[in-house]
């Protein structure tokens, strides 16, 4: 298994933050990294995310919804058509650490076959795209927050 995990401090409720991860729509207008999702918010249902890496590499997966737990957690699976290849697990979660002030934890969990040969190069190709997806949340949320939207 490869685990890819980041956290970020964000001053900001977490309806707020919350607001921003289920705008699909406009993941496009603020996400550098996550530039795409299609879809509803019903575990069990497919969506369609596009990536963009850090190296420029643009990416499409058709995940399945494991868990949505409204303001706390979104998390979804995407796996290969061949069993024990690659299977990566996504999630957003939002742990509140007091008034206005939440932990956003962004973190993947590689299993198969490519997660134990590339596990290396999955965390140099992905990791950025968290941690440049997170200050930007961050942002974003802070400054809605100073704009009293």
């Amino acid at each position: 298994m490869k685990e890819i995990f980041t956290e970020i401090e964000i001053h900001a409720p977490a309806s707020r933050i919350w607001g921003h991860l289920l705008d699909f729509d406009r993941f496009k207008d603020w996400n550098p990294f996550i530039r795409e999702v299609r879809g509803g918010t019903t575990p069990g249902e497919r969506l369609k995310v596009g990536v963009r890496l850090p190296s420029g590499i643009a990416l499409t997966f058709r995940p399945r919804i494991l868990k949505i737990e409204a303001e706390r957690e979104l998390r979804w699976i995407d796996r290969t058509a061949l069993p024990g290849i690659l299977e990566g697990e996504h999630s957003f979660v939002l742990e509140r650490l007091g008034d206005d002030r939440v932990r956003f934890v962004h973190r993947e969990c590689f299993r198969g076959l490519v997660a134990v040969l590339f596990g290396e190069l999955l965390d140099r190709q992905i990791r950025p795209g968290f941690e440049v997806m997170n200050r930007t949340l961050k942002e974003v949320a802070e400054r809605a927050g100073a704009a009293g939207i």
